[in-house]
């Protein structure tokens, strides 16, 4: 995988960097991948079934609003993202189990922890553009994460 610090001195200023106030969770810390979005609020309905489905290549963007009320991940959706080969996920809100997530072989970017699972009503949006932390995330484009944060680009390097 290429570092960010690279595709930032190539293509800068064409990339995005997303403020780097995200905690990291798992034992992938460098993933890249197609970019795939789920816009929900308190609501991962359609998180399950993003990671129930084949995520080869692909890194879940998760607009949850910025909320710190409920995880909208845990333990289990985890492993399902891992079974379906999903390269990372980034979760604008909370995720939770991050004990057990810590020891699985999945990269996972999140602003913290919360114990409170959310609600499942089947609301929300997938495939679309979503906003936040000074990134505009196009279903499409590519997402590159590392140790040196993550950063978004119109195509693949």
């Amino acid at each position: 995988m290429k570092r960010t610090t690279d595709i930032s001195d190539k293509l800068h200023p064409k990339v995005q960097y997303l403020e780097p106030i995200y905690c990291k969770y798992g034992l992938k810390i460098n993933f890249s991948g197609v970019i795939s979005t789920i816009r929900c609020f308190e609501d991962n309905s359609l998180v399950r079934e993003a990671v129930s489905s084949d995520g080869k290549g692909k890194v879940l963007v998760i607009d949850a609003g910025g909320s710190i009320r409920c995880a909208m991940l845990g333990d289990q959706l985890a492993k399902l993202a891992i079974e379906n080969g999903w390269e990372g996920v980034i979760v604008y809100g909370m995720i939770r189990d991050s004990d057990i997530i810590e020891a699985m072989h999945i990269g996972i970017r999140a602003l913290g922890t919360h114990p409170l699972k959310s609600i499942k009503n089947g609301i929300g949006e997938k495939d679309v553009e979503v906003s936040f932390s000074g990134v505009s995330f196009v279903p499409g484009n590519y997402l590159y994460a590392d140790m040196d944060g993550v950063i978004a680009v119109e195509r693949k390097i």
